[in-house]
């Protein structure tokens, strides 16, 4: 259902009934979109009661980020292993701090969101698949994200770029997906648009803790901060702290629907 949904993107504003009907078809998929939005995540004004009125309130764009994250979750449940949640922690809060830098860069925020939710769409099928390699793995200590591809070449035979790459084509997304998943750790890289800034939200989503792995040789807050452009950086407090603390509070909530 959420590879459905990620097909309806490239539709325009009158898509929305498609991705509604969809929603709805599904009990369970349906009742987990509206513990979202009715969530402090959300934080409507008045109780949200069904998939008809989510979708009027959300609107096609932020209703697609939702779903996505339902599908993420979906796919994980019965399954939270270490590496797992792990996985789970840092998509969610790449996809966070990929919303917070997009408001302030006149980017697409519903789409950078999205983004930040796929763009490890390949770790998160190595863990599933190969989970004894994917434990070791997360055994290493190494010194920078560059460093956890060469474990994984060695140990599963692809890396998790690769196999988002992968996946993405065999799945039929959109193309933008495709550099997205395959090329999230280079900063200053050739993407465009809401898809730039997902390099350095993953960056900064390792520095605030929210990696596979603690690395022996982390990137300050500040430098990785300074990657991000100009406007967006303003998004961002002075402090690591505090942006830690919204991130665990919004995944506090999403663990807990």
């Amino acid at each position: 259902m959420a590879l459905k949904a990620l097909n309806l993107m490239a539709g325009a504003d009158t898509a929305l009934p498609l991705l509604c009907d969809l929603i709805k078809s599904d009990t369970a998929f349906s009742s987990e979109v509206l513990k979202i939005a009715n969530s402090p995540l959300v934080a409507f004004s008045k109780n949200v009661t069904s998939v008809l009125q989510a979708s009027m309130l959300l609107g096609f764009r932020r209703l697609r980020s939702v779903v996505i994250t339902v599908g993420l979750k979906s796919y994980l449940s019965g399954s939270f292993s270490p590496a797992m949640q792990a996985c789970w922690q840092h998509s969610v809060a790449c996809a966070l701090i990929a919303e917070r830098a997009a408001k302030l860069s006149s980017l697409d925020k519903d789409f950078a969101y999205t983004a930040g939710v796929m763009h490890d769409i390949g770790r998160v099928a190595l863990a599933a698949s190969m989970p004894k390699a994917y434990a070791r793995i997360m055994e290493s200590t190494p010194e920078r994200p560059q460093d956890l591809l060469v474990a994984e070449r060695e140990l599963c035979g692809i890396d998790h770029c690769a196999a988002g790459r992968t996946l993405v084509s065999a799945w039929g997304l959109p193309e933008v997906f495709l550099e997205i998943t395959s090329r999230h750790h280079e900063l200053g890289g050739p993407g465009r648009g809401s898809s730039s800034i997902v390099p350095p939200c993953c960056l900064l989503a390792d520095s605030l803790g929210f990696g596979l792995v603690p690395f022996r040789s982390p990137r300050p807050y500040s430098e990785v901060i300074a990657a991000f452009p100009e406007p967006a950086r303003k998004a961002f407090p002075a402090e690591g702290d505090q942006l830690a603390a919204d991130i665990s509070q919004a995944l506090n909530v999403l663990e807990s629907n």
